[in-house]
């Protein structure tokens, strides 16, 4: 609408004025015209002062002023203005045509899906606008998705792309048409980019060629009725039996106030669910679905909302999440300084979990242990805690029940310090009369790892009645579920018995997150499970005493596994995460079908030192059975960290199993896994993208177009200035604007006179 209001003002359209040079260009008899103006207009004005109405001087002023711009007007008129615009010369400039040949380009949001409209326009040679460009340009189309080519046809185009690199399309266009003369480049697409690469970056190769880009927006901006799951939130890895909380956020137009479902699958199976009540169109839904990983492997997990009528695209109705669930027994050291029943219950509750063994070692006298779920060859722990750091960083997570700081030496402290910060460990720190302030642990390395402040001043257990309630942060954790769901779990809480006896914290560290509190029988609130990450690993507080009565309450039914599962979840949140001494990873779980995978590895040896001289290989196994050695080599960039990269040729799971050794002596394994499956992210905020498309075209000097202005296409590229041109001059003197303007001044010059009375 404004471009064809100021084509009607001023007679050419925008790009004219901006690409042309402004200059007048006056005839012959143009200085004695400019004359003759200048003494009728003095005329008119020695007529006012002979008037003999009396006029003052604010009306003089206005009629002079107006008398002033007619004048102004007549002679920018005479003295003839033009735009000097260089035109692109026919048949002489090369024009790369560039057809977006991904799979959204299937999507039907409009008349006909967007590639029957890419097809019909840029593809088809018999097209009004393709005629008109063929007439002045010569015709260079390209399609492009993860790549470019050429394409003689609209028969070429598939629209069967699993992904959309504009940078990479821009950029192999430029480089194909260099040394020709090229006015320009035409991007048709929806501007669904779906890599990581900078589009910036091929912008500055343009604007260093002074190619500019036009870019066409084929879709529309917002979809009229779709629901999108978006961003997930899931670990990489997970201990089988583990129970998880997947975080997924949900967007959706035309559907706001309805409700669905969010099913989590694996292998078809249903495994968890959770209604959503959509919000307004545009909002995000946050939505947490809770399911237990039951079967090893690298699994991959489906979330899913069931297309519901008029969806525009349902491929975006389900994500795929991969997670490694790793069977293996994890080993857990839990130190009791005096025998008590949290250390008997706590044993009860974990003693059916075949993935976690807790090696405890209780105290009984100077010097004297009782040492359970030890190494058969009875050497472990024969000699009480342990006293190097190889000993100690051989377990995954510690336990520390009540046993005052007193029972360890300086050394043995700063290694449980170290075990966290630098062996990445867990280190849980339970409630007990020896425990935190009350054992003597303030001022020490270990109070520098705890997730809460510890007095000097030792203070009696408090609280002889304690109810217990997660927070807002631990209604939303999974080691605080109760129940099926997050409702039931809060439900549960309400119903748990109360506690006895805590150690009393008052005040937590800045970095700390509190999960549960507790309000005792003067309302006071109290810290009953705070957490904090510190180096690579993270430390827990639970300064409670007797968690039992969770479990032996006469409230509590005798078949009742509350406090089996709290224990159960809390030590596999404790050992979540916790480094192998080998730690392999690939930059990301999931590459198309021939594309490379990076792997890193970072390698330490028992004392978790970093090792840079280490033999590491990896043994990659495709979805077939082939398998290859992949040596890795230090990157140079971190201390014991390596890396090399493998090829993919098969769709499937890929397993690359890394053996590290050092001087021929094994220093450890791990195994990742990676899939190659065709990217499904083309269907993924697949509304058409114009501020991208818009920043290419101006960063460029190009100009961005939408489906319904396509018109002014061969005229813009005509004028873009770019290739073979021809100086042409635009008159405007005859513009619209300035008749316009001219009857305007005189017809309120003439109003104002009769309303002074001077007419």
């Amino acid at each position: 609408m404004f471009e064809s209001l100021f084509q009607f003002l001023f007679e050419y359209r925008p790009i004219v004025f901006r690409q042309g040079d402004f200059r007048f260009s006056p005839p012959a008899g143009a200085p004695l015209a400019a004359a003759i103006v200048i003494a009728g207009v003095a005329t008119a004005f020695l007529s006012y002062r002979l008037l003999q109405t009396p006029v003052r001087w604010r009306e003089r002023a206005v009629l002079s002023a107006l008398r002033l711009t007619a004048l102004g007007l007549l002679l920018f008129c005479i003295f003839r203005p033009v735009l000097v615009v260089k035109a692109a010369v026919s048949q002489q400039n090369v024009l790369g045509i560039l057809i977006d040949d991904s799979r959204s380009m299937q999507i039907a949001d409009a008349n006909g899906t967007r590639g029957d409209f890419a097809r019909q326009t840029f593809g088809n040679a018999d097209s009004a606008l393709m005629r008109t460009l063929s007439e002045r340009f010569l015709i260079r189309t390209f399609r492009f998705s993860k790549a470019s080519s050429r394409v003689a046809s609209a028969a070429d185009l598939t629209f069967g792309g699993t992904q959309t690199r504009l940078a990479g399309a821009i950029d192999s266009a430029r480089q194909e048409l260099a040394g020709l003369p090229v006015s320009g480049l035409v991007l048709v697409t929806d501007g669904a980019d779906t890599t990581d690469a900078s589009v910036a970056d091929a912008l500055l190769a343009s604007k260093a060629d002074a190619v500019p880009v036009f870019t066409v927006g084929v879709g529309q901006e917002t979809l009229s009725h779709d629901i999108q799951i978006g961003r997930v939130s899931t670990p990489r890895t997970a201990l089988k039996g583990t129970s998880l909380l997947v975080d997924a956020i949900v967007t959706q137009t035309g559907y706001a106030g309805q409700t669905v479902t969010l099913d989590i699958e694996d292998g078809g199976r249903i495994v968890g669910s959770q209604p959503i009540r959509l919000p307004a169109d545009g909002d995000p839904a946050s939505v947490r679905v809770r399911f237990t990983a039951t079967e090893a492997g690298p699994r991959v997990f489906t979330l899913k909302i069931a297309p519901q009528p008029g969806e525009v695209v349902t491929q975006n109705n389900q994500r795929d999440v991969q997670i490694d669930v790793r069977d293996r027994r994890e080993r857990i050291l839990y130190f009791e300084g005096e025998p008590r029943f949290e250390m008997k219950f706590m044993r009860l509750a974990v003693a059916d979990d075949p993935n976690l063994q807790l090696v405890t070692l209780q105290r009984t006298a100077e010097n004297k242990y009782y040492r359970f779920d030890v190494d058969p060859s009875g050497v472990e722990l024969a000699a009480g805690f342990p006293k190097t750091r190889e000993e100690l960083f051989a377990y995954r997570a510690i336990v520390l029940g009540s046993v005052e700081a007193s029972a360890f030496t300086g050394d043995q402290l700063r290694m449980l310090s170290d075990f966290v910060d630098v062996r990445g460990g867990g280190l849980l720190l339970l409630g007990g009369p020896h425990a935190f302030a009350e054992g003597g642990y303030a001022g020490t390395a270990v109070a520098e790892v705890m997730p809460v402040v510890l007095e000097r001043a030792s203070s009696p257990a408090g609280a002889s009645h304690l109810k217990v309630r997660p927070t807002r942060a631990g209604e939303a954790h999974a080691v605080t579920q109760l129940g099926n769901t997050e409702e039931e779990s809060a439900e549960r809480w309400k119903s748990m018995p109360a506690l006895t006896a805590l150690n009393l914290i008052q005040a937590i560290k800045p970095g700390a997150t509190v999960l549960l509190t507790g309000t005792d029988e003067r309302r006071r609130e109290r810290v009953v499970l705070a957490f904090q990450r510190y180096g690579r690993g993270k430390s827990i507080a639970f300064p409670v005493h007797d968690s039992w009565q969770w479990q032996m309450h006469a409230s509590m039914r005798v078949d009742d596994q509350t406090h089996e599962n709290f224990w159960r979840q809390l030590l596999r949140w404790l050992v979540d995460g916790v480094p192998d001494a080998v730690e392999s990873r690939t930059l990301t779980d999931r590459v198309e079908p021939g594309q490379p995978v990076t792997l890193t590895a970072d390698v330490v040896d028992p004392r978790f030192v970093e090792l840079n001289d280490a033999q590491v290989i990896a043994h990659v196994s495709s979805p077939s059975g082939k398998t290859v050695d992949v040596p890795l080599q230090w990157t140079g960039e971190r201390s014991g960290q390596y890396r090399a990269t493998f090829d993919t040729s098969e769709s499937g799971w890929y397993q690359a199993r890394l053996e590290a050794s050092r001087g021929g002596k094994s220093v450890g394994t791990s195994t990742t896994h990676v899939r190659t499956v065709a990217d499904d992210a083309e269907y993924f905020d697949a509304a058409m993208h114009a501020p991208l498309l818009k920043r290419i075209a101006e960063e460029t000097g190009g100009r961005f177009y939408t489906s319904d202005k396509l018109q002014a296409l061969p005229e813009d590229l005509k004028y873009s200035g770019k290739g073979v041109t021809s100086v042409e001059e635009r008159e405007l003197w005859h513009m619209p604007i300035l008749l316009l303007a001219l009857l305007a001044v005189i017809c309120t010059e003439w109003s104002l006179r009769r309303h002074w009375r001077l007419a």
